[in-house]
């Protein structure tokens, strides 16, 4: 039992400290910022960040949530998106196991998650995050390499019929970032679980945003990134067994 506690408190552990970076990502990508070399600083006042303003999570909730040297109060993003990037990595171990495939699995749910907010706020999804999801989707065609085909096909499908759209729609109906994560993804999870993902991401996208309509008066443009992500986390990890059960729920009844 203490083993096992420690052992997914490790893993949180492990998921906000990547959660830190992420949040850098999605400040600075849209912004054309260096992601590596700069170093942390406030937002505000330029303030270079100690070793100790950096630690996860709980240099926000030691500092209150402030600049330590302007006292500008940071965005609640920061522990939300440590917080969340944690959850997930647990979340991945605890359905997944210990493998490869979860390994992959964590780093694709990190670069969803930042191209989800990113996408959230600026109608954009970066390149970059795209191709680094390309080269999540090679090492897992690589290290699964008898599913090859299902990897290249998965490449081809649903991001063949959104390309068609984007074209027929002059980039309306669709942008040409949502097709190109769906060409990524369907790298790393094969035809059948990306064909799922798109569904469930498209549900999600209809009934999520009309909500939000509704409620706070957002506009009718739809970013798509958010909800695709959504679609493909939850294929990843569950889609076998959603596939499987509407299979046998729609199996005909064998003849008495």
């Amino acid at each position: 039992m203490l083993w096992t506690i420690f052992f997914y408190t490790t893993i949180f552990l492990f998921g906000i400290v990547i959660g830190s970076f992420v949040n850098v990502c999605i400040y600075r990508i849209p912004k054309k910022e260096d992601i590596v070399r700069v170093r942390s600083h406030c937002m505000n006042c330029g303030y270079q960040l100690k070793w100790y303003d950096l630690v996860p999570l709980f240099s926000y909730l030691a500092l209150q949530g402030r600049c330590r040297k302007c006292k500008t109060k940071l965005s609640v993003q920061y522990p939300i998106v440590e917080a969340g990037n944690g959850i997930l990595y647990v979340i991945i171990v605890l359905v997944n196991g210990v493998n490869v495939e979860s390994l992959l699995y964590c780093l694709l749910a990190s670069a969803l998650l930042t191209l989800s907010v990113i996408d959230f706020r600026t109608y954009e999804i970066p390149a970059g995050i795209n191709l680094f999801i390309l080269a999540v989707g090679l090492i897992r065609a690589a290290t699964d390499f008898s599913g090859w085909l299902s990897y290249l096909i998965g490449f081809c499908s649903v991001s063949a019929f959104l390309t068609i759209l984007y074209y027929a729609t002059k980039g309306r109906g669709i942008g040409g970032g949502d097709v190109k994560l769906m060409a990524v993804c369907g790298l790393v999870l094969g035809w059948k679980l990306i064909i799922l993902a798109f569904f469930i991401g498209c549900i999600l996208g209809a009934v999520i945003h009309v909500i939000r309509m509704k409620i706070s008066g957002e506009s009718h443009v739809l970013a798509m990134g958010p909800y695709l992500s959504m679609g493909v986390f939850i294929a990843m990890l569950w889609g076998s067994q959603m596939i499987e059960w509407y299979l046998k729920f729609y199996e005909p009844l064998s003849p008495v």
